[in-house]
This record gives C-alpha cells, structure tokens and sequence, in this order.
C-alpha cells in the first residue's frame, strides 16, 4: 500500500511538471520572474548527506577507468584472434607451429583474409544483439534504476573477457566458436554502447538540461582518452610482461572493480518514487491492452526498429515540430557516430597505403587528433556553456533544443566536414594531421545532440531514448564499416581518396540536416506520455 500511495504521489507530480514545462516551451513565453522556470532538480536528494546524493562525479571516474581498459583491450584481441587463426590454418597445411609464432608466418593472405571474416562475424554477432537488447534495457533502467542495467553491462563484458582470457592461455587448443559467443554475451547485455548511452541517463537524471552537453561531454572526453592512451598503456604491459593476456586480466579487474564501485558506493540518481512512478503508469499501460493492442505490443516486440517509435510521439503535447526535431537530432547524431565508426579502419589502412605510417605514426596521429578533441570536450565545451548560458541559467529548465545548443551542432558538423574535406585534399602527413585536429573540434557535436535529444522527452524516457539512440549506433557500428570499407576497396589505386569524398558527402547531409532542426520556443518539447 505504502509502495502504490508513493507511485501516485509521484506520478502526479512528474504530470504536473510536464504541464507547467509544455507552458514554459510555448512559442509566447510570459514575462515574468525566472524563479518561475526553475526546478529543484534534486529535491527527491535534498535532505541526503553529499556521499548518497547522485552527482555526474560519481560515475565519470569508474567510467575513465572503463574507457581506458576497453581502448587497451582493442588491439590485444585482434593479435589474440590473428594468432589462433594462424595456428589453426598452419595446422590444417601440416605446417609446424613453433610456440612463439614469427610474425612473417602470419602475413599470407588466406590467414588475414580469415581474420578478417571472423572478425566481421564478431561485429556482426554483438552488433545485432546489442541492437536488440540496448532498448529494452534502456527502457528497464527508467523503471528500476540506472544501477542495475550498469552493473548487467559489466558482468556481461566479464563473462566475455574470461572467455578471452582462456582463449589467450591455451591458444593451441581453444576452439574459435567459443570466442564468437564471448562476443554474443557482450551484445546480449548491451556491450560499451549501453553503457554509454545509461551513463549519460544517469548524467542526465542530476544535471539541469541547459548544462547536460558539458556533462555528456565529459563522458566523450573519457572516451577519447581512453581510445588514445589505453592501447599504449596496454603495448607497456604486454612490454613488460611478454605476454598478451595480462591486458585480458587488466580489463576484468577494471570491470570487477566498476561492478563493486557501482553496486557499493554510487547513489541512484532515480530516486524511490520515480521509478515506483514509471513502473505504475507501465503497468497501467499493460492492463489496458485490448486484443488488438496485445497483437501490436507482440509485434513490437519481435520488431527490431519498435523501439525507435519514440522519435515519433503521438500524444497529447506533441507537434509537428517535435516529431521533426527528434529525427533530424538522431539522424545527425547517428551519422557522426557512424562515420567515426565507419572511418577508423579505412583511415588506418589508407595512411599505410599513401604515407607509408607503421604501427608508431599511426598511433601518434591518433593520439594527436584524440588529445585535441579531448580538450574541446572537457575544457573548450564547458567554457563556451559557461560564458554563454551564464551560472544564471544553469538551474533554468530548458526543453527542446535552444540556440546555442544549435550553434554547437551545426559549428561541430562544419568543422566535421572542413576536416574530413581535407584528408581527401592532403598530399602529405603535416595537412593530413592538420585535418585530423580541424576535425576533432567537431567531438563537441556528439554530447551537445545527446543532450539536446533529451531535452525533447519527459525525464522518464530518458532511458528509453537513449537505448534508442544505442539501437541507431549499433546499427551503424555494423553498417558504416562494412559501406566504407567496400568503397575504399573498390577504388583504391584508382581514385583512393573517393572514400573521403563520400564521407564529406554524408557530413554536408548532417549539416544540411542541421540546419531543419528548430529552437525549442516553436516546438512544444515537452508532451505527456
């Protein structure tokens, strides 16, 4: 009795913030004091000591960590995966195999062409998977918590490093299907995609709207971090010890510690009668089902694009403008992450082609590149937000998309687009590097679209979109690749900077796109679920 009296009360009053929101965001806003647009955004927290009171804080550092260990691991696993390989076709050729295999042994075209099947079949395994369980699971954290659904992304990655960890101690032997379902567990409970999309929930839950860019910022400056010194952390372990596997045992000691981190010391930033409040309307929602309904709710559920229908709301509150600004947000959004995805390969294996970079250059590139769009991320973004929304406006509820928040997107995608514009122009390292650096300013774009995109949704489907947004990555960390790859291949030596054309091509859509989206004073943001 006591649980239900808590979910009415507080679902009466997540409606009534919605209604006094719809009024803040209508196209004539009346003139008054600010105090009247402002919301005490952690008053479920307020009589807390600072330790049990959620804070962006709590989760960026076990995060970091996290970043780190994913970015070492990437590498290690590919040589891992080369060596089995090659000593299962050396064995197929009645070739003896020495214990140490020489790296020449390795370079013959049947065994790269197999690792790179099977690290297709990988992509393809966790991608789909992740594609499929990351809404779900996005929508489960708005009911239980954002806790939860972190720590079951963690466990599943462990579950997948012990895997790996056998996989690299008994080479010899350790039948290759079994890596491919390490992989599946990792896709099952999300993989670093949820985990990155239900971090930035939690961010988005103890962070005011107006500052939520400089928070998810944050989060894709870990990342990047991550992605440039965690492979040189891992090349000085491997260095040092002369053996692979202990990056493997670094990555599930990292997430073992994340798992304890979180489940012990984090606060939930969804307080009590928040979640009792979304569970209630939920289950509501499902006493309602008529038979035609239940037949839709079976589809959606075997429907993997179901989840993206909450990019197009019906209800009451929603407009015309609504429904445009929340495809176009995740269209952009999706072709950045898609072309990041998409690049990263193509970028690798064409330097090596026209600069003739080794394993050193190429790592300095991206360090160079990563370390730049880092500091946008973590101190240009946080200044410009600072300078131009003022301490004034941090505590102001903004729904929708605002100006400056439109500025940073289509300034980001510009500077995308000058950037990759340049790799196909340069002719040599120092313009190739430069375009690189002209294209990381361009990282301040993907936090400010995260954040935008919540901005147009009630706070208790912040989950839910942004395990949609993960649904989107997912199938563009399968797609972009495979598209991007096929182009380079198939013009190489012809015209091999085509694949940066296109690239810039795809860039001038998400800028173009851009440029649709409207402020949020000529949308009503806020709608009633």
């Amino acid at each position: 009795m006591e649980a239900n009296h808590d979910a009415i009360e507080a679902d009466a009053e997540l409606r009534n913030q919605n209604e006094h929101d719809a009024q803040e965001t209508s196209p004539l806003l009346p003139n008054g004091n600010n105090s009247e647009q402002e919301t005490q955004w952690d008053a479920d927290f307020a009589h807390l000591p600072w330790y049990k009171r959620p804070s962006v804080f709590w989760v960026l550092g076990p995060f970091f960590f996290m970043t780190l260990a994913f970015g070492g691991s990437v590498t290690p696993k590919i040589n891992l995966i080369l060596e089995i390989v090659c000593q299962k076709y050396n064995s197929e050729q009645g070739i003896a195999t020495p214990a140490i295999l020489d790296d020449d042994q390795c370079r013959n075209p049947a065994v790269q062409a197999r690792v790179s099947m099977f690290t297709l079949y990988a992509s393809l395994i966790a991608g789909f998977l992740s594609a499929i369980t990351s809404p779900k699971l996005g929508a489960l954290s708005d009911r239980y918590g954002r806790k939860p659904i972190l720590i079951l992304t963690s466990l599943g990655t462990i579950c997948s490093e012990v895997i790996t960890i056998f996989a690299a101690l008994y080479p010899q032997t350790f039948p290759l299907s079994l890596l491919l379902m390490g992989f599946a567990i990792d896709g099952l409970t999300g993989s670093f995609i949820l985990a990155m999309a239900i971090a930035n929930s939690y961010a988005a839950d103890c962070t005011p709207p107006a500052m939520r860019n400089v928070a998810f910022g944050y989060f894709h400056g870990c990342l990047f971090t991550g992605l440039a010194f965690g492979p040189v952390l891992a090349g000085y372990l491997v260095k040092a010890t002369g053996k692979i596997v202990i990056v493997f045992y670094f990555l599930l000691a990292v997430h073992v510690g994340f798992v304890l981190f979180i489940g012990i010391l984090v606060p939930e930033s969804l307080s009590r009668r928040r979640t009792l409040a979304t569970r209630e309307r939920h289950q509501k929602d499902q006493a309602d089902l008529t038979p035609a309904t239940d037949w839709k709710r079976f589809w959606d559920s075997i429907n993997l694009l179901a989840p993206l229908k909450i990019l197009w709301p019906t209800g009451p509150g929603t407009t015309t403008a609504l429904r445009r600004n929340l495809i176009l947000l995740a269209a952009v959004d999706t072709i950045l992450f898609g072309v990041a995805m998409g690049s990263m390969t193509v970028l690798i294996i064409y330097t090596n082609y026209q600069f003739g970079w080794k394993t050193f250059e190429s790592a300095r590139f991206m360090s160079i590149v990563n370390s730049s769009r880092v500091f946008c991320l973590v101190a240009v973004l946080p200044v410009l937000t600072k300078y131009f929304r003022g301490t004034a406006g941090k505590r102001k509820r903004t729904d929708g998309t605002d100006r400056f928040d439109l500025v940073i997107i289509r300034v980001a995608v510009l500077f995308d687009t000058l950037g990759y514009f340049g790799y196909a122009l340069a002719r040599n390292e120092g313009l190739f590097t430069l375009s690189g650096v002209i294209a990381a300013i361009g990282g301040i774009g993907a936090p400010t679209l995260q954040s935008a995109l919540t901005k147009h949704v009630p706070a208790d489907q912040t989950g839910q979109l942004l395990g949609a947004s993960g649904l989107l990555h997912s199938l563009a960390r399968v797609v972009a690749p495979t598209v991007f790859n096929a182009i380079y291949s198939a013009t190489v030596g012809k015209y091999t900077q085509a694949v940066y054309v296109c690239l810039t091509a795809t860039f001038v859509l998400a800028f173009i796109a851009s440029w649709l989206i409207q402020p949020h004073g000529k949308c009503s943001a806020a709608y009633a679920p």
